[in-house]
């Protein structure tokens, strides 16, 4: 059975999306390796951007994102500096260096196209590239699916249902929110300790606890600076930055203010529109399970932090628990529905994200499986039917408030389930089945086209 990791739902990337930045710039690189020796006789690269991807992709850094991966460059390391090097020579000079060892012409007017007129094969989100030699013959051709999260797909591989790269025997496997639970019951582990053992199939202890440690720091630094950082967003909507203004706001608030006294749940609105502002600018950030939900995971895990003081020993201890429990919920998702805006709406991206931070935060709280499941559910089952309507194809609106409200769901769903001993009516099975569906039925100008809903109400207004 393929194996979804903690680190493939948890991925160190750039914004402003997963599916249309990370998914492309990983298509770019995985097209240009394909070639290999064939790479050294490539005078020129074709890159059409089709479906959703053509729609919304000057929005979302689509074009930028495809000429990072054709150069070689990787999302979780990106350098600003090479980056922007690597810009300035496509748009001002014509040049790019294919893998980094390949200079070539390239105009962007004619090698990069966004196909808004082309239909779709199998998903919303294609990208094909097309390489040729002097002479004009063909020496390679590739079609990529970007499907969310930062994940690529090859068209055999969306066939055959392929969900994750891991091929390997784990002592603990799922498919189901069911079969989660009864490995949790047979072994008497907790989901956390259960997702650490199948880790550990693939990752030394030390390098899984490294990693897990990591994702924490780069969410927590990355609320840091969307906290301190002001100014206009880019992409032309003139959209401001809030969350330090707002934060300043809260801590000045008076105890007599008409508004009442400011609570946690004032914050944690304010932490996840941190994060998905700096989204919005491109910034780093890590995809929670999608760029555009980046911000509810990391709010809601400080907090569990700013509730409790405790030791650096318990607090390492508890965020591993909270992203390992939060990642098998996750792969729940990505297995069995979508975590992608364009294939089911944004209930696949924020829905999913609310899921995962409840049934993490329910874990972090003394939640049995049974309640972190409860909890799970009761998140996605308010989320459904959520459409991904962004205004001008820009992860800013209604992108970034809802990240706040994906937060304090969550939370929500984790102390309702902690008051019930985890038996309920509708299981998380069926909810992800429901939001499945739901997404499936759901017309395409709701899902990341900016065809639809507030991207053209907001214009028509």
């Amino acid at each position: 059975m393929s194996f979804i990791s903690v680190f493939d739902l948890f991925k160190v990337g750039v914004g402003p999306s997963s599916s249309h930045t990370m998914g492309p710039m990983v298509a770019g690189r995985s097209f240009i390796e394909s070639l290999g020796p064939a790479l050294n006789e490539v005078d020129r690269v074709e890159a059409r951007l089709v479906g959703s991807l053509a729609h919304t992709g000057r929005g979302h850094h689509t074009d930028q994102a495809v000429l990072w991966g054709l150069s070689g460059l990787r999302a979780e390391d990106l350098q600003p500096a090479r980056a922007q090097a690597v810009l300035e020579a496509a748009y001002t000079r014509s040049e790019l260096v294919l893998g980094g060892q390949r200079p070539i012409r390239f105009e962007t007017a004619r090698d990069l196209v966004f196909d808004c007129e082309a239909e779709v094969s199998i998903h919303p989100n294609e990208l094909r590239f097309l390489a040729f030699d002097k002479a004009g013959a063909l020496l390679g051709e590739g079609t990529y699916f970007s499907i969310g999260g930062g994940f690529i797909a090859t068209h055999d591989e969306l066939v055959r249902e392929v969900v994750a790269s891991i091929e390997v025997p784990v002592p603990f496997p799922f498919k189901s929110g069911a079969e989660l639970l009864a490995q949790a019951k047979d072994s008497g582990l907790s989901i956390a300790a259960l997702v650490a053992a199948n880790e550990l199939e693939v990752r030394s202890e030390a390098k899984l606890h490294a990693g897990l440690a990591r994702i924490g720091q780069v969410m927590n630094d990355c609320i840091d600076r969307g906290l301190r950082t002001e100014g206009i967003l880019p992409g032309g909507l003139e959209v401001r930055r809030r969350a330090s203004t707002l934060m300043r706001r809260l801590e000045d608030r008076s105890p007599e203010d008409p508004a009442g006294p400011v609570t946690h749940m004032d914050y944690v609105h304010l932490w996840a529109m941190a994060v998905n502002e700096e989204n919005a600018a491109g910034g780093q950030v890590v995809t929670a399970p999608t760029n555009g939900a980046a911000g509810i995971v990391p709010a809601v895990l400080r907090y569990h932090f700013t509730r409790l003081e405790l030791a650096e020993a318990q607090g390492r201890q508890a965020t591993r628990d909270y992203l390992l429990t939060a990642s098998a919920i996750g792969s729940l998702f990505k297995r069995n529905a979508s975590i992608s805006g364009a294939e089911v709406g944004c209930q696949g991206e924020v829905g999913a994200a609310s899921s995962m931070a409840a049934g993490g935060l329910c874990a972090l709280m003394g939640g049995s499986p049974a309640q972190i499941e409860n909890a799970a559910e009761i998140a996605i089952e308010h989320s459904l039917g959520l459409t991904c309507d962004p205004i001008g194809g820009l992860v800013q609106v209604p992108c970034i408030e809802r990240n706040g409200f994906g937060a304090v769901k969550a939370i929500g769903a984790a102390r309702l389930a902690l008051l019930g001993d985890g038996s309920h009516r509708v299981s998380l099975d069926q909810a992800i089945s429901t939001m499945r569906q739901t997404g499936f039925d759901m017309h395409a100008k709701y899902k990341e086209t900016a065809l639809g809903g507030l991207a053209v109400t907001f214009v028509e207004c």
